[in-house]
């Protein structure tokens, strides 16, 4: 059997990436998630990842679609 942790925060933010060590100029938007999980035991996890906007949107339609699915069971 597949345990699933249940999903208890989830925060995002845009941000804007405008220099780096290696760039001077990227001037590139991009997202910031961070998800609290907590296991079946109680414990939680806190996962943070950064996206672009078009993997957000992509995240974005399939979260939707899954809630779509959950709701359907």
């Amino acid at each position: 059997m597949f345990m699933v942790g249940q999903l208890v925060d989830l925060q995002w933010k845009l941000g804007m990436a405008v220099t780096s060590d290696t760039c001077r100029s990227l001037n590139y938007p991009y997202v910031c998630m961070t998800m609290k999980i907590a296991s079946s035991s109680g414990h939680i996890t806190s996962k943070s990842f950064e996206m672009t906007i078009p993997q957000f949107q992509n995240f974005h339609s399939q979260f939707k679609e899954i809630a779509a699915h959950l709701e359907t069971v």
